[in-house]
């Protein structure tokens, strides 16, 4: 079984991560608690596609992000809330923070060669998750346009 040796501290870290994030840029309190779990979400998507059905990085981080905007879309009509602060909020667990860092450090350490790969994959997954978020906001857009459309032809 696949789900006998999860270990769920990454996930409570993400989700901690994602709920403190919401704290410190001041997003509506009734709000932290369903951020921090789309982070989460997001988090757990992302390690699942790498570990269990072996995607790439950059591809598993687009899928994620994918799925955090759209979450992030039913819970803002929900909440009544701008859609940004569950998907900015979301998508902190996939940003490539450490990632980052090792290319400076690489750069720093004069290690060029690596420092242009790192970078390169960076870049990559930073594009990924922006991708991700525009595709699932254009997506509802043309959703909920058909569906102002309707509305107005009947």
């Amino acid at each position: 079984m696949i789900f006998l040796d999860l270990d769920l501290k990454p996930l409570y870290s993400s989700l901690i991560a994602t709920m403190a994030f919401g704290i410190i840029f001041n997003v509506p309190k009734k709000t932290i608690t369903s951020g921090g779990i789309i982070g989460m979400l997001g988090w757990s998507i992302y390690t699942w596609l790498i570990d269990v059905l072996k995607y790439e990085m950059v591809s598993a981080t687009l899928v994620a992000a994918f799925f955090v905007a759209n979450f992030s879309q039913v819970l803002a009509r929900y909440h009544k809330i701008p859609v940004t602060v569950f998907s900015i909020s979301g998508i902190i667990p996939l940003v490539p923070g450490g990632l980052a860092y090792d290319t400076m450090r690489n750069f720093v350490e004069n290690d060029y060669l690596t420092g242009v790969r790192l970078g390169t994959k960076t870049l990559l997954i930073s594009g990924a998750i922006a991708f991700g978020l525009i595709i699932s906001g254009v997506i509802s857009q043309t959703i909920r346009g058909k569906e102002r459309n309707y509305v107005k032809e009947s």
